[in-house]
């Protein structure tokens, strides 16, 4: 006689586990413990076989029925419920080891090293955020043009439209991984070029105006902010770094006597593809040295040359920028701390007829070598020496207002 769900519960556990009956070779297993577990006896080739169907009462009655008629239809089809539902477990696990996220992870990490921290963070923040949410666990395989569109234009849906393209080149750089590592066949997000609205270049705020930097000068040495904040401010126009190089700047780096400042290959941004395996170097004028000599009481027993309210920290990413605020800027409109590098490129050549070559090279920017694009730390070096002395010496004269006329005061710092 078929079991009923009044039968089911009223079993209870014995000495031993035994077998009560429901029909078509599928029957419940009570066990010593309590337990209630759905079994189906079926043959193969003549030889008797179980399938575990699930436990009562997780999987009921009806459910344990029709899970065993659906074996009863593969077992028809001529194939083994057993190992039928051992491929489809296998598929799944392939499925998941080869997902669209698993493979990005994996990608990720091998690119790594080649990265720093920063750049890492964004892209994973990017997948993490953007991507995974949507396509992570689908099958890189199976993934296609339309699927990745959909997620960009999700992207773009929030004004971000930036975001949306570079989203696209990380989604393209896994796929291309993925095509070396034998798990898809092809990079689709190729057949996406011209799908979203090309960007608008955007440009870090620079004053580039010699009447203006004056300005900014005045307001930079009027500016009542930490002697840290301050001396980072001082030196941002006389090394025109970038931001990230000039606050995690080490005592060891520095060399007041040579008034010479090396920066670690592996803080440079590209290092690897610029081929640097030294230090960038960064000649001190007098002014630069001043400065630092000034600060070195301050933080010199330290690390750290722009140390953070934790000593064992370089100050905040956003210190410069909040500092410019408070002196009345608008780091989004007029100036930022990288917005340095652009003001002094632009004078050096316009103002003071230097090289653009020597520049790009201070600059530590790629440029096109006769001899092979690896870096030369020492290339240009006293074109440099005198171009850094040049540049304090007229941003001093700025200051002074000898060269131009003074701007009105932004208002107190």
């Amino acid at each position: 006689m078929p079991l009923t769900e009044t039968q089911i519960k009223a079993l209870k556990p014995g000495e031993k586990a035994r077998k009560v009956a429901d029909e078509k070779g599928l029957y419940l297993l009570v066990q010593p413990s309590g337990g209630k577990l759905w079994r189906l006896k079926y043959r193969v080739d003549g030889k008797e076989k179980l399938l575990a169907l699930g436990a009562y009462p997780d999987v009921s009655l009806k459910m344990a029925r029709e899970r065993r008629d659906e074996a009863r239809r593969i077992l028809a089809d001529g194939i083994d419920p057993s190992e039928h539902r051992k491929a489809h477990k296998a598929a799944r696990e392939d499925a998941q080891a080869n997902s669209f996220e698993a493979v990005a992870r994996e990608w990720f990490t091998k690119m790594l090293p080649t990265w720093v921290p920063g750049h890492a963070d964004k892209i994973l923040r990017r997948l993490e955020r953007d991507v995974f949410p949507w396509i992570g666990s689908k099958p890189i395989a199976d993934l296609a043009a339309p699927d990745l569109l959909t997620v960009a234009r999700r992207i773009e849906a929030r004004g971000r439209l930036e975001t949306a393209h570079r989203a696209l080149q990380n989604c393209g750089q896994v796929f291309r991984y993925a095509v070396a590592t034998g798990r898809a066949e092809r990079d689709p997000t190729g057949d996406l070029r011209g799908a979203l609205p090309p960007t608008r270049e955007k440009h870090m705020p620079a004053i580039t105006d010699p009447a203006e930097v004056a300005g900014l000068l005045r307001a930079i040495d009027a500016f009542r902010g930490t002697l840290t904040v301050k001396s980072a401010l001082q030196l941002a126009p006389l090394v025109f770094v970038r931001p990230g190089e000039l606050r995690k700047a080490e005592w060891a780096e520095i060399d007041l006597d040579k008034g010479e400042w090396n920066i670690p290959a592996e803080r440079m941004k590209g290092w690897k593809r610029k081929g640097m395996t030294t230090p960038h170097l960064v000649p001190l004028a007098p002014q630069a040295v001043a400065i630092l000599q000034e600060l070195q009481p301050l933080t010199g027993r330290g690390r750290h040359v722009f140390a953070g309210r934790d000593p064992q920290k370089c100050m905040s990413d956003a210190a410069v920028n909040a500092a410019l605020r408070r002196m009345g800027y608008d780091t989004k409109t007029e100036m930022t701390g990288h917005g340095f590098r652009a003001m002094a490129r632009t004078i050096l050549h316009e103002e003071l007829g230097v090289d653009r070559e020597v520049i790009e090279h201070q600059l530590a920017h790629a440029v096109p070598d006769a001899l092979g694009t690896a870096y030369n730390r020492t290339k240009f070096i006293k074109d440099r020496r005198r171009m850094m002395d040049l540049w304090a010496d007229y941003l001093g004269r700025l200051k002074a207002g000898a060269e131009v006329v003074e701007l009105p005061s932004r208002g107190a710092a």
